[in-house]
């Protein structure tokens, strides 16, 4: 199933994270974003035109993630925003991780 149709499901903890080969999987659905060397974080940058673009989209970003219920890292700033994503629970990646990323990429476009 296309991992934008998926809703993010509450993590409890009691998983293990994806494995790399597991990650390399879902990164290649998602596309721009990159895997972290340690494999347990996904991150991604954004460029917009000017301070308020960027805002805009930090701003829809977190309504996402708020109606997802999975929240990621972003610091933005005068052109860019960068989001980093990872399950907290599990100090790792998840399923989720990667349906986040996929309607972030949609938001952006």
């Amino acid at each position: 199933m296309d991992l934008i149709l998926k809703t993010c499901e509450p993590c409890k903890g009691d998983i293990s994270p994806l494995t790399r080969a597991e990650a390399q999987n879902y990164i290649n659905k998602t596309p721009m974003w990159t895997l972290s060397e340690g494999s347990n974080r996904i991150r991604r940058e954004f460029k917009f035109v000017d301070y308020i673009s960027a805002l805009k989209f930090v701003n829809h970003v977190g309504n996402l993630s708020e109606a997802e219920g999975h929240h990621p890292e972003i610091t933005f700033g005068w052109g860019y925003v960068n989001i980093e994503i990872f399950t907290h629970k599990i100090n790792g990646l998840h399923e989720n991780d990667f349906i986040l990323a996929s309607k972030i990429n949609k938001v952006y476009s």
